[in-house]
């Protein structure tokens, strides 16, 4: 028993405090190791930055290639886009005014009325458009077109 004795002797015996930090030590060891599992388990989030990270790939290559496009495009050429698109625009908004000024009161109310119902009705004017061209596509393909 003297031989067992000095081995545990020999062994210094740790301090309460000792084994508290020990104890501490491996639970944050443990809780950093399942943290790690519960990562790679996680795939929805791993598809997820996957998906975040093509997306910007391609948004960068998307910039760089319309700022290729933009530098090799000649100046005058993109000028005439600019007076074109200003002209277009400019078209537009009068035309949109003259329909207005034209159309009578009473069917500018009604059209408004239609407006607000669609918007408020958005699902069910998506399925009657859907079925419409359903309908058109059937009819088409009936007569052989």
């Amino acid at each position: 028993m003297t031989d067992q004795s000095r081995s545990n002797d020999s062994i210094p015996t740790p301090t309460p405090e000792e084994l508290r930090e020990q104890v501490e030590g491996t639970r944050e060891e443990l809780g950093e190791t399942v943290e790690a599992l519960a990562a790679k388990a996680d795939i929805k989030t791993q598809a997820q930055q996957a998906s975040a990270q093509v997306k910007s790939q391609i948004q960068d290559k998307a910039a760089r290639a319309l700022h290729l496009a933009q530098d090799k495009t000649p100046k005058p050429v993109r000028e005439k886009a600019a007076q074109a698109r200003q002209q277009l625009t400019e078209t537009a908004h009068n035309l949109g005014e003259k329909i207005q000024d034209k159309t009578p009161q009473p069917a500018r109310e009604k059209a408004a009325q239609l407006a607000e119902t669609a918007r408020g009705n958005r699902g069910l004017l998506i399925a009657a458009c859907v079925a419409v061209l359903a309908a058109l596509f059937f009819a088409r393909r009936s007569r052989g077109c």
